[in-house]
């Protein structure tokens, strides 16, 4: 189903249609992935005789962390400042690159899996579902997602085209994914969670690496990245990345007719012209098309730079400076319907993007985080007949800043008050304040609780849309949509039991209100157009533990439980009948087993339960049944620079749904293995 069918079942926007193929993935990619791969060869060539044996990274050199180590690793996404994940006061989880590369991972919503606090659900071959603390759909607005510090979530829906955030996998250092409401530093839609992308320095990624493979799917990839320096102060990486998926399959084994591709190339350069000053600048560009099951191929094209100038100004105070570009254009085939003919529709996004942030203590008790911002963003649509934006060009300002201070009340007591004021063009004036206490009682035990307030601002969905785009107009969006808030009461606990167990418990509960609902125009009953009918709460448990069994053998679980009872306003109308964001697991268990076995051979299996899901068939309950699945690794490191793998994913099913409404044109998963061989050089 294309985006304007998806729109048009208005029962079921922003929550479980059958599809929703906004693919955004662009016209040659062939053609781009060869360009890239000719550069990163080009690089290699020069560069490949001057270096050395002794500074070429081995796969043997993903050394794993130990309890204590993992929760060591500093974090910086709970208050943009460092601080160690066992201190941070908030629901946080760490997906490491030594996790990441073990799993058999092949992109960024299949590396998320491992975050127990996220529902993570697969939805056909480019499309995902994606949450945290409930409200999921194809179009989940209440999470914000970054990478490398820039935000890439879509005003369109104010969600995530997960299909075109295709990071080179082995070139991040860590996900940090926070659940729980993260407005109070990084603003509007951080909602439900925060997801915290990080790449490594260029610096540490010198060499050459190479990966290919293939299966049943993905059908084939091929990834070439090459690092180096340009004197004693400045490295730089270069990469390129294509790859080819197949279908998925409905209930009933025929083909979905959903494969893409995609290519993709970068350049980071990492500079210290001094001992106290840093700068990172990053571009990247993609394309691909992906197949639509209602007929034609979605395509799209982008692009982003990135750069960040960072200051210490002394041992207690830094200060940086971040400015990012991102251009995305998306073309859309939308079939025909009853009350117009098939068109296609364009999608052209820039965004500019400008933060200052500065760190700092005064005196020995306090520590402050402030900063300023501004987001730019020119949007131009090519309506279609199906399905249009009014007005078709739209540029918006946001304009932003926060405070943030973290106080010393006693020993190893911290109390954190902070709050983000914002400004955008839709509503005006948005605040998001914070209140946290974090006890450390003991060297490895940890209580924290919070109090905070959240909004999801208005999308070009709540406020632009018309289908079909001349009389009769049959779904509209409102002038007078209003932002969604929240708010949320935490609490956790964190602790290291010896050196082989560490453990994480939080609980919470959500207050919503204005949440989006469907209305009918008084009288005439369309156009069908969007309100704030809907208010309701959310509680849940999230349980996450290690256990390091012996020094080859670790174990890792996760359990989610969730209650969600959304209801409409008294007095109000919802065509939904508050179902439409409610396709949430109330329970979802995971448990990870990572084996180091002789003669340098790994083993890694993953297994999942997901109880059913409830959603929204057009104002009645449909379902997805409960499901269990594993994913296994195979992997061995043959010499210091070959590495070798065979990954099966989903393998207790042929094939099975994991989101959608259900009938004949809700797409299943399959079971897919593949084998990929990296080189080091």
């Amino acid at each position: 189903m294309t985006f304007g069918q998806f729109v048009s079942t208005g029962a079921r926007i922003g929550g479980n249609a059958p599809r929703i193929d906004t693919s955004i993935i662009a016209r040659s990619p062939w053609r781009l992935g060869a360009s890239c791969v000719a550069l990163y060869c080009l690089l290699c060539t020069s560069r490949a005789s001057a270096q050395a044996t002794d500074t070429i990274p081995s796969s043997s050199e993903l050394k794993r962390l130990s309890v204590e180590q993992l929760m060591e690793i500093e974090v910086t996404s709970v208050s943009k400042k460092t601080e160690k994940l066992s201190q941070a006061a908030s629901a946080i989880q760490v997906i490491t690159r030594e996790q990441i590369l073990r799993s058999g991972a092949t992109s960024i919503p299949e590396a998320l899996r491992l975050a127990p606090n996220l529902q993570v659900a697969k939805v056909g071959s480019h499309q995902w579902a994606i949450t945290a603390r409930g409200f999921n759909s194809m179009t989940a607005n209440k999470l914000l997602v970054l990478i490398d510090g820039r935000s890439v979530y879509t005003p369109l829906f104010s969600g995530v085209f997960w299909d075109i955030q295709n990071v080179l996998l082995e070139d991040i250092d860590r996900i940090e994914v926070v659940s729980g409401p993260g407005g109070a530093v990084w603003g509007a839609n951080a909602v439900n969670g925060v997801i915290n992308i990080i790449t490594r320095s260029a610096k540490d990624t010198q060499g050459g690496y190479a990966e290919a493979g293939g299966g049943s799917s993905p059908n084939g990839f091929a990834v070439g990245r090459y690092g180096g320096v340009l004197g004693s102060r400045v490295a730089y990486r270069a990469y390129a990345q294509i790859f080819d998926r197949d279908n998925e399959v409905y209930a009933n084994g025929d083909d979905a007719n959903d494969s893409w591709r995609m290519g993709q190339g970068g350049i980071r350069i990492d500079a210290q012209p001094s001992v106290s000053t840093s700068l990172m600048v990053k571009a990247e560009a993609y394309g691909g098309n992906e197949n639509v099951p209602t007929g034609g191929t979605s395509t799209a094209s982008g692009g982003n730079v990135t750069s960040r100038w960072t200051h210490a100004i002394s041992s207690t105070s830094d200060m940086s400076l971040q400015f990012y570009y991102d251009r995305a254009h998306l073309a859309n085939p939308e079939p025909e319907s009853q009350f117009s003919p098939a068109g296609r529709l364009t999608d052209g996004l820039d965004t500019y993007d400008l933060d200052f942030e500065h760190r700092l203590a005064l005196g020995t008790r306090n520590h402050m985080v402030w900063g300023l911002g501004y987001r730019f963003t020119h949007d131009v649509v090519g309506n279609s007949r199906p399905l249009a934006f009014f007005p078709a060009r739209l540029d918006h300002s946001l304009v932003d800043g926060f405070v943030q201070d973290e106080i010393a009340v006693l020993r190893n007591v911290y109390f954190t008050l902070g709050t983000k004021l914002e400004h955008n063009d839709y509503t005006g004036f948005e605040v998001e304040p914070t209140a946290r206490l974090r006890w450390s009682f003991a060297p490895s035990q940890t209580v924290w609780a919070a109090v905070s307030r959240a909004v999801r601002t208005p999308s070009r969905i709540d406020r632009d849309l018309k289908e079909p785009s001349e009389l009769p107009t049959i779904l509209a969006g409102s002038a007078d949509f209003e932002s969604e808030t929240l708010i949320a009461y935490e609490m956790g606990y964190r602790t290291e039991l010896g050196s082989r167990v560490s453990a994480s418990l939080s609980a919470f509960y959500n207050d919503y209100s204005d949440l989006r609902s469907l209305s009918f125009t008084p009288g005439t009953i369309i156009p069908l157009f969007f309100a704030n009918n809907l208010e309701g709460e959310t509680h849940g448990v999230e349980l996450s533990a290690t256990y390091q069994a012996t020094s080859w053998w670790r174990l890792t679980a996760g359990l989610n439980l969730l209650k969600e009872r959304l209801h409409v306003k008294p007095g109000e109308i919802d065509i939904n009948k508050a179902l439409n964001e409610t396709a949430d697991p109330e329970r979802q268990f995971s448990l990870r087993s990572s084996l180091d076995l002789p003669q340098h051979v790994e083993l890694d299996a993953g297994f999942r339960w997901v109880d059913t899901l409830y959603n929204n068939n057009s104002g009645v309950v449909g379902t997805v049944p409960s499901y269990a699945d594993m994913d296994v690794r195979l992997g061995w490191n043959a010499t210091t620079r070959l590495g070798l793998s065979l990954v099966g994913q989903n393998l207790l099913h042929d094939h099975h749904p994991e989101f959608g409404i259900p009938g004949p044109t809700r797409e299943e998963i399959l079971r897919t293995v593949y084998g990929k061989v990296t080189w080091r050089f």
